[in-house]
């Protein structure tokens, strides 16, 4: 496996993963589905963010963001998503701990992710991945103006061990 930059010429092998208009909902906040893959190109293209795809030889089998805010000194992992056929094999948690590893090398203080809180799939392999709730007060402040009451999650455990 290889946690590579994101190239546009996927953007329309990754706006198809979402199932249903609900699934896209729940990874990116789209109204549109099927979601366009000029869409997923823009993300990738925009300022403070650095896109990535987990490659498994040749084929994209994952994809998510990091999303830098040098004001906050923060980093927010986002959009992420793997292929239908490969969920539930680890790889959710294998690009969490890369785009983890990638975000601390940056030297940011912070990293962060939310997630819709119907995704259950996705909030398990963030915990499993060593994610645990930021604390109540921060996640309402948070939540202000958002369109649901993410959860909003914080690294606890390092899953590499090396005590961050």
């Amino acid at each position: 496996m290889q946690l590579l930059p994101f190239t546009t010429v996927h953007a329309a092998t990754v706006a198809g993963w979402p199932a249903s208009a609900e699934e896209a909902v729940m990874w990116c906040g789209a109204k549109e589905f099927p979601v366009d893959e000029r869409t997923v190109a823009g993300w990738a293209q925009a300022e403070d963010v650095t896109a990535r795809m987990l490659l498994e030889g040749e084929r994209i089998v994952a994809y998510g963001e990091l999303w830098f805010d040098a004001e906050e000194d923060e980093v927010e992992l986002a959009r992420i998503i793997v292929a239908p056929w490969a969920r539930g094999t680890g790889l959710g948690r294998l690009l969490v701990a890369g785009l983890l590893k990638e975000a601390r090398a940056a030297g940011h203080t912070d990293v962060f992710m939310r997630v819709h809180p119907a995704n259950e799939r996705a909030l398990a392999c963030y915990r499993a991945a060593g994610f645990v709730p930021v604390d109540r007060e921060s996640a309402a402040l948070w939540n202000v103006g958002q369109p649901v009451d993410y959860a909003w999650l914080r690294p606890g455990r390092d899953p590499e061990g090396d005590g961050r």
